[in-house]
């Protein structure tokens, strides 16, 4: 049985994932893990995204992760480490991030109290079980300022929704490097949108489409057959209705409040064009839910 919630759980995916979005690419959180002692833009994605787990060392990344070759993980960990400690990437994170989504908001920046505290009433309610990367950021102090509290909450619902993306695609035998075949394949993203930011070339990309055409998923031109398509839509589905987990402790008006409230806050972020408008991530942010919203 489906989880009642879980097109609601879509919907708030697609506001809250371009305000976390913004510790990747906006140029306040990637001053201050440069200014941290990370070197260059890897290094310190791994290490942002990372240091709610502590030291840890790539094998552990790369299995959260999910997506990313090996050998990118090994060459930004554990020597990330060695450059900064976890504690100044997370102080780094959340004071840029911080100064990002402020200045997106401008002055509704003093405003944000009640969606930031709806938010993290979901956020940290959500179950934690089998959900690894949710429950090291889970574990992080929640911040009394309202603009960081409300990208924390953002975060800890991206990756509450991440985990259970990557259980729904293990169990449905697809591996992290075939989710961005899949993906592109059923959304049209363009190949080079993998080439640049999850370091595919020629050969990897037509070494994992040849295994998913053996495997009956891809057919002989390139495209998804109607198993590759079912079983895409699976993933999908099951991930919404894992994630709807999350809303349980909102009443009905309080759900539709959330996302009435992170409408304008995530069309702000978009409309700065800092988020690339097809990346890896999974949103199309031409399918935001976010677009003329105002402040």
């Amino acid at each position: 049985m489906s989880h009642p919630r879980s097109e609601q759980a879509r919907q708030l995916w697609k506001l809250v994932e371009p305000v976390h979005a913004i510790t990747y690419f906006s140029p306040e959180p990637l001053a201050a893990l440069k200014a941290a002692g990370y070197r260059g833009f890897w290094m310190g994605y791994f290490a942002g995204r990372a240091a709610p787990l502590g030291a840890a060392p790539a094998e552990v990344v790369h299995a959260l992760f999910h997506n990313f070759a090996f050998a990118t993980v090994t060459r930004a960990l554990p020597d990330a480490w060695s450059f900064a400690p976890p504690t100044a990437a997370l102080d780094a994170r959340t004071q840029g991030t911080t100064a990002t989504l402020t200045r997106h908001l401008g002055d509704a920046a003093a405003n944000v109290g009640p969606v930031a505290d709806l938010a993290i009433r979901a956020a940290t309610a959500a179950p934690m079980e089998g959900r690894a990367l949710y429950a090291a950021n889970r574990s992080l102090p929640v911040p009394d300022e309202p603009v960081a509290r409300l990208w924390h909450a953002a975060t800890l619902l991206r990756e509450h929704r991440g985990d259970g993306h990557v259980a729904a695609l293990t169990a449905a035998g697809i591996g992290g490097r075939e989710s961005h075949v899949l993906h592109a394949l059923a959304t049209g993203a363009p190949t080079s949108v993998y080439e640049t930011a999850r370091g595919f070339d020629d050969v990897e990309w037509t070494a994992v489409l040849d295994g998913l055409r053996e495997r009956g998923l891809v057919d002989g031109a390139g495209g998804l057959t109607g198993e590759g398509r079912a079983r895409k839509e699976r993933v999908e589905l099951q991930t919404d209705e894992l994630a709807a987990t999350a809303l349980d402790p909102l009443s009905d008006e309080e759900l539709a409040q959330l996302l009435r409230l992170l409408r304008p806050i995530a069309a702000s972020v978009v409309s700065s064009g800092e988020i690339p408008a097809k990346s890896p991530m999974g949103l199309d942010l031409g399918d935001a839910e976010a677009a003329d919203a105002p402040l």
